[in-house]
């Protein structure tokens, strides 16, 4: 299966991704206002799904990223090994006082009516200030790499991150890579420099050079500043705008060549309806459909980014490749933390329509 893509059969690295690391720090169920203990995870949009496909699903992946030399820096080194995969940093020094700094996500994960709450400390953030030239593609790329990766989240952090992206892509698809953005439209990021109009203007930069998207109707509207169709949807698990939306993102961007996104339907913090479809190459495929006891959601859209990649790096048929993303982004769902703890065969198991028995 080649979805309009060209995937190379082989490489040095499956997949490299661009973007920053951050640690979020966790206190579970306890609202930060009166937390006195906190988990911290490593995490980032892009790393995320670097650090699944090569814990989980084996693959040879790599991240490129700043790093800063000061402890917060070091923890983050270490858990980027630990997940199996190869570094990239441009590294800043730190001052001792003020940074630059590795950002702080602080996420309470809600309970019941309780909804979750995220906010972020992304003052004088390292990754902010990479640009273009800060790394030596050629020599990252030169055994060979399959697929490159990078988000939203990360374009929307500096005047200059965008261009990291673009000179990425563009050195990958002359190593002969697939190259795929997730849209991750945070409103929050953009406001402070320039709002919606200033994101399709820059996101639209992004796309010229992409092969596969991942973002709802939401994403590909505010994102790329693309009018959404007038349709009802039933509930956030009927695809119906989606759909509507695939036209004219394609013919905006006739480069794109797969589009793909999770469906959710949030019954209480902890009780979710999930599901996912992919357009690929003319294709609507849809995902099964299952309800979530959600432990802690952040992550489970990179978790389905992971395992629909994985499935097109693997030449899976088109309904298997959106079936392993929506049942590891479900498994992602159940562990702490933004990146995997599923096992390939467990995701295997629920993409062939397992259950949670007791696996004896």
């Amino acid at each position: 299966m080649n979805y309009g893509l060209n995937i190379r059969k082989d490489g040095a690295f499956d997949f490299v991704a661009l973007g920053a690391l951050v640690n979020r720090l966790d206190p579970g169920i306890i609202p930060f206002r009166k937390a006195t203990r906190y988990d911290i995870h490593v995490s980032g949009g892009e790393f995320n799904a670097a650090a699944n496909l090569a814990d989980c699903f084996g693959l040879k992946t790599g991240i490129a990223s700043a790093m800063v030399d000061y402890p917060i820096g070091d923890l983050v080194r270490e858990r980027v090994r630990a997940m199996g995969v190869t570094p990239f940093y441009k590294t800043f020094k730190h001052n001792g006082v003020n940074g630059p700094n590795i950002a702080t996500v602080y996420s309470d994960r809600g309970c019941g009516v309780r909804g979750p709450v995220v906010f972020y400390n992304r003052s004088n953030e390292a990754a902010a200030q990479l640009k273009a030239g800060d790394f030596d593609w050629k020599t990252i790329f030169a055994g060979g790499v399959r697929w490159f990766h990078s988000g939203g989240i990360f374009s929307a952090l500096s005047a200059t991150t965008s261009d990291v992206i673009i000179e990425g892509m563009r050195a990958a698809k002359k190593a002969g890579a697939v190259t795929s953005f997730d849209l991750n439209f945070r409103a929050k990021l953009w406001a402070i420099w320039g709002g919606e109009k200033k994101a399709a203007e820059v996101i639209g930069r992004i796309v010229d050079n992409v092969d596969v998207l991942v973002g709802n109707e939401e994403d590909l509207q505010l994102g790329l500043g693309i009018p959404g169709p007038k349709v009802q949807s039933k509930s956030k698990l009927d695809p119906t705008a989606f759909w509507g939306m695939i036209g004219k993102v394609t013919k905006r961007f006739p480069n794109v060549k797969v589009v793909a996104t999770t469906l959710r339907e949030v019954h209480s913090t902890n009780r979710h309806s999930w599901s996912a479809v992919a357009w690929m190459n003319g294709k609507r495929v849809k995902g099964p459909t299952c309800d979530l006891d959600v432990s802690d959601r952040i992550g489970g859209g990179d978790g389905f980014a992971s395992g629909l990649i994985y499935g097109m790096l693997t030449g899976r048929e088109p309904q298997d490749c959106v079936n392993l993303g929506w049942a590891h982004g479900a498994l992602l769902t159940t562990f702490p933390g933004d990146t995997t703890m599923a096992t390939l065969a467990q995701v295997e198991a629920l993409a062939k329509g397992g259950s949670a028995r007791v696996d004896r």
